[in-house]
């Protein structure tokens, strides 16, 4: 809702109980994170936004919504602190049905997937689809697109030129994810960024694994704010001592928090009030079986944090850290209301939603209806790639028979990546996959039209036995992405993804054993939850068939783009050295018969 005077004036009258409340919430224990108390109070509530806490004698009037909280404890709405929304593969409208229920009432997102595929034009037509969602969205202007060194091909790319103007939306709250090696290199387009957001007065959100010593100290002089990447709790400590507000990322595939927390738990306990929660990116099946934030929280508590701070961790600390505590974080006057019903502090499990001032889940289930989308042809996928062939992921080489070192990507995690040296055969001038040697093939096409790139690589620790698997939805750049055993299965799965527009897809064998279309920009989809949970399952029981070895293939591919993950990724432009930040070529060496 966009302040106006006239509606400022209303909001004043109904803080001074001169003109009614919309909704008065009776019964509830307060959970005040900003004094670390808890105590009886009610709350009036007026178009949205909380008008006073404790006593509300007065508030109330023939029209006013009575709430019965019944001795539960009201606490603040839960906020993720770093998420990229797209990679759950669902619509901003699909993925508020999935976290809303659970208590997440806030997401700090750069959007920076839908950028990368539809550019501004069709961000502002997402930001239309948040504003009638029980889920708020604070925008970061990603600092730069595409993230990726050397660059690779996106649809739209965001340049300071560009950042003069979004920085001025009101949708914009800061610079989403400045990555340490943009920092480091003295990236001249980072650098306009970065000052343009100095001089706006805007929070710098930051992206620096691993970042100690001098390489933190450089990292902290471009003024960046805060970080959501700390590989361990000893890294955690000194970016705290360091003035940085700290985010434990706790993911489908990054389980972070055991080790992280032990910074608050075993180190320095005052490190918690700087420290906040994010889940980066998660899948609609953790979300639907374990729950969002919450499941965070009640993770930290396990692991030894007092409720109120966990409490704290996951509502007004990150509030204060994307500089959004005027408007969410805590229950006081002035706020949004967004409030949450808990029967235990300690069990956290959250019986009663209520977002924008409206009772929006129960049980965590949705008990309001949220509107159909309309989609208009900007967001509707297509993508501009040509047919493949088989020959087109055939990798040739400049012998006729022998042997070829490689150096291929062999994945220890999902964000940590090494070299593995492997050596195969060459036959008629072409490099022969031995799945014996655990080598497949990996292909990134680029597919928005604008060159044609295509890059061959190999991969190595993932146990494929057989057949390949693509993706439409591949951050930072979202192009075409497959792995796979054999040529021809590769071409099939990237075929399949061009006819149908965009999504995920498993070939064994010559047949498409699974299929997950991603219509919107070939990265998500409107589905429900619960239809794109059956859909995963059905996948991951196809990606089985493959043999492949790691927890969750599909995700772990879809992040070989990445080249802010060390050491070594694949995009459109070639074979990346995350180190160098330079091409490589993955053939080292040729032996001829």
């Amino acid at each position: 809702m966009k302040m106006t005077a006239e509606l400022l004036k209303e909001y004043i009258k109904a803080g001074g109980a001169k003109i009614p409340s919309d909704t008065i919430i009776k019964n509830g224990q307060l959970v005040n994170v900003m004094t670390n108390e808890v105590y009886p109070a009610d709350v009036a509530i007026y178009k949205g936004k909380i008008v006073t806490v404790g006593n509300v004698e007065g508030y109330g009037g023939e029209e006013t919504t009575i709430v019965d909280a019944q001795g539960k404890y009201l606490v603040p709405g839960l906020i993720d602190g770093h998420i990229h929304v797209e990679c759950s593969k669902m619509s901003m409208t699909s993925f508020s049905k999935a976290v809303t229920p659970y208590g997440t009432t806030s997401v700090i997102s750069g959007l920076d997937e839908y950028i990368s595929v539809v550019g501004m034009d069709g961000l502002k037509e997402v930001f239309k689809e948040i504003e009638n969602l029980p889920l708020r969205v604070y925008w970061g202007a990603p600092y730069k697109t595409p993230y990726t060194i050397p660059q690779s091909t996106i649809a739209y790319n965001i340049t300071p030129e560009v950042q003069k103007e979004v920085q001025s939306w009101p949708e914009c709250f800061g610079v989403w994810e400045t990555v340490r090696e943009a920092v480091q290199t003295l990236d001249e387009d980072t650098m306009e960024t970065l000052a343009i957001a100095h001089n706006n007065h805007l929070p710098i959100f930051g992206c620096a694994p691993m970042a100690r010593g001098k390489h933190l100290n450089e990292y902290l002089s471009a003024g960046i704010r805060l970080d959501h990447e700390s590989y361990d709790h000893e890294e955690i400590v000194e970016k705290a001592r360091n003035g940085m507000h700290i985010l434990i990322r706790e993911s489908s595939v990054t389980h972070f928090l055991k080790e992280n927390i032990r910074a608050v738990t075993e180190v320095n306990s005052a490190i918690a009030r700087r420290t906040s929660f994010c889940t980066d990116d998660v899948h609609a099946t953790d979300i639907l079986t374990h729950g969002h934030v919450d499941n965070v929280v009640r993770l930290a508590i396990e692991a030894g944090v007092a409720p109120m701070t966990a409490i704290q961790m996951a509502t007004i600390n990150s509030a204060e850290a994307y500089r959004i505590d005027d408007q969410v974080g805590s229950i006081a006057p002035g706020r949004f209301a967004d409030i949450l019903f808990v029967d235990s502090l300690e069990e956290f499990n959250i019986d009663t939603v209520i977002s924008k001032g409206e009772v929006v889940a129960k049980n965590n289930k949705m008990v309001v209806d949220l509107p159909a989308v309309e989609r208009t042809p900007l967001l509707a996928s297509k993508l501009k790639c040509e047919m493949t062939t088989p020959e087109t992921f055939e990798y040739k080489v400049g012998i006729q028979n022998g042997t070829a070192k490689i150096r291929a990507i062999e994945s220890h995690g999902a964000f940590v990546r090494k070299e593995k040296f492997v050596t195969l055969d060459v036959k008629d001038g072409k490099v022969v996959l031995d799945v014996e040697k655990d080598v497949a093939m990996v292909s990134v096409l680029e597919r928005f039209g604008k060159n044609g790139n295509k890059a061959l690589g190999f991969v190595a620790g993932w146990g494929m036995k057989r057949g390949a698997m693509a993706s439409s939805s591949a951050p930072d750049d979202n192009n075409l992405i497959v792995m796979g055993t054999n040529s021809e299965d590769m071409s099939l799965a990237i075929n399949t993804l061009i006819e149908c527009g965009g999504g995920q897809v498993i070939v064994a064998d010559g047949k498409v054993t699974s299929l997950l279309k991603l219509p919107i920009g070939g990265i998500v989809t409107d589905e429900d939850p619960e239809v794109l949970v059956a859909a995963e399952a059905q996948m991951h029981k196809e990606i089985a068939v493959l043999g492949s070895s790691v927890p969750d293939p599909m995700f772990y591919m879809s992040f070989l783009p990445i080249t802010a993950i060390p050491d070594l990724a694949i995009t459109d432009v070639g074979n990346v050295d995350c180190v160098t930040l330079e091409i490589f070529d993955p053939i080292t060496e040729l032996i001829e018969d």
